[in-house]
């Protein structure tokens, strides 16, 4: 989900996750009743992805499971104003980012300080966030849950609101008791359990169904000469940082962008480590073709912007390379000129391979799409 820094809400969010039991429930709802354990489902990984990140075996996939993680991540009850869901600002025809936004909005729409990032692929994320603030996806809801600009709640009044559904008269209201039920074999409704919904969820928001992937399974027609040539620029040129199959090598990076409006410092806001200051997490790049706009406040709106800036073309402009103590020495070649060299063939090339990443089936998945929930107090 979207980012925010603070060690002080990070800890509370570990605080709210102690929540326990929750009321019955014999309303009925979406689920239907069982009397049998979680339904397992298959989780299969990529042949050519690396092993994942996400232990499974501590918090195995059911249906239930990811049926119940799904309602929870579009439902507007996990917001102090009941209408600001995950998936407001994750939306999935644009690979779950908010889409035309450069900085996420939230309740009230208050606008947030940075770029939503994308939602997918999270079962291989050594850490969460611009800055890393977070390192296992299962305590990643409750930052945005709690964030002031982003949903403006506690963790503890979410169970609360959850336990008291279904609400009489309230309109596309779910039953979460019998929910949590089929996904955990009880109707007790717990911070940690919701956590683990929601993460067995996002589990299953793997990409690997784009032009690239087919290419990469064997089809060698699956990309144009022109994309096959941005690959091959791509590989010489980009992939010390986007490098694998999911294109990020999981570190954080000064990329020489000038400090925006609000001097963001970047990782340097967790660590205090002053070889922090002003780098932020290498996104992947899967999907980027969809993502718009670009960094970690939005600042690009196209992929061109993007490659101008890298090759530093416009040396002065705004946008070009901004030089500080930790600029990445990717950037900074002694002797060279600063920035990375392409040429206007070279950048076509690239953005054409680049738009190869966009994965049509995954975004028109309909086991990832919005359920139709919402909460009407």
């Amino acid at each position: 989900m979207r980012k925010v820094s603070g060690i002080l809400i990070f800890t509370a969010a570990l605080v709210a996750l102690a929540v326990s039991c929750g009321k019955k429930s014999d309303n009925p709802g979406p689920v239907a009743p069982t009397d049998n354990e979680p339904t397992p489902l298959q989780w299969t990984k990529p042949s050519y992805f690396p092993d994942p990140v996400y232990d499974l075996s501590k918090n195995p996939l059911t249906v239930e499971g990811v049926e119940l993680g799904k309602f929870l991540f579009y439902d507007g009850i996990l917001s102090r104003t009941d209408n600001i869901g995950c998936g407001t600002c994750h939306q999935q025809l644009s690979a779950f980012t908010h889409h035309g936004h450069d900085l996420s909005h939230g309740v009230d729409d208050r606008i947030g300080t940075r770029n939503t990032p994308a939602v997918q692929n999270m079962a291989w994320s050594t850490s969460f966030f611009w800055d890393g603030g977070v390192h296992a996806l299962d305590m990643v809801p409750p930052v945005p849950i709690q964030n002031k600009v982003e949903m403006d709640e506690k963790v503890a009044n979410v169970i609360e609101k959850l336990r008291k559904t279904p609400v009489a008269g309230a309109t596309k209201q779910v039953d979460y008791p019998k929910m949590f039920k089929a996904a955990f074999g009880s109707d007790s409704i717990t911070a940690d359990r919701m956590m683990l919904a929601l993460s067995q969820f996002m589990m299953t928001l793997v990409s690997a169904t784009s032009k690239y992937d087919y290419y990469m399974r064997g089809d060698v027609t699956a990309l144009t000469a022109q994309e096959k040539d941005g690959l091959t620029v791509f590989r010489q040129k980009c992939a010390s940082c986007h490098t694998g199959e999911l294109f990020t090598d999981q570190q954080f990076r000064n990329n020489g962008l000038t400090p925006n409006r609000i001097n963001d410092q970047g990782r340097y806001l967790i660590t205090l480590n002053e070889n922090d200051r002003l780098k932020f997490k290498v996104p992947s790049l899967r999907n980027v073709g969809l993502t718009a706009p670009y960094m970690h406040d939005g600042r690009f709106t196209s992929l061109e912007q993007v490659l101008d800036h890298y090759s530093n073309d416009k040396p002065g402009n705004k946008d070009s390379i901004y030089v500080s103590p930790t600029l990445d020495p990717l950037l900074n070649v002694a002797g060279q000129k600063r920035g990375i060299s392409l040429t206007a063939a070279e950048k076509q090339s690239v953005i054409a391979f680049l738009k190869t990443l966009s994965d049509d089936d995954f975004i028109k998945d309909k086991r990832f799409s919005d359920p139709g929930v919402g909460t009407s107090f």
